[in-house]
């Protein structure tokens, strides 16, 4: 099995190191699991997640001109797709009453802040 950017496989964790986890891929070869690709969670310590000899499904992620496969065990995760929702179609005269009414809206905070800022002030034209 050749192993292709995309492909998901199974492999055993074989080193652990604070950065992530080395992981044999079938063939012999080695991949490594960086430790944000560890899990869907901050993972602050890759051993609280990963032991050695551990198999675990990793996708492919890249693979360098240098020949290093950079993997991910948690976008080998069948997740369940999500609903896509579906689309609301806006009229353009929605849009402008929503902007309408946001400026008014703003127009009277603003105006609502200037009168307490000049209260306290003192009002207008204060002396100098």
């Amino acid at each position: 099995m050749s192993i292709e950017v995309g492909s998901k496989l199974k492999g055993k964790v074989t080193g652990i190191k604070n950065f992530g986890a080395f992981v044999e891929l079938p063939n012999g070869k080695s991949g490594l699991v960086h430790i944000s690709e560890v899990a869907d969670s901050y993972v602050e310590n890759v051993a609280e997640h990963l032991n050695i000899g551990d198999e675990v499904d990793v996708k492919v992620l890249t693979i360098g001109d240098d020949g290093k496969i950079s993997l991910s065990i948690k976008k080998a995760k069948d997740r369940p797709k999500r609903p896509v929702a579906p689309k609301v179609e806006k009229k353009p005269e929605d849009f402008e009453k929503q902007l309408s009414n946001f400026l008014k809206d703003s127009e009277e905070r603003l105006t609502s802040i200037k009168r307490q800022s000049e209260s306290r002030r003192g009002g207008r034209g204060g002396r100098r």
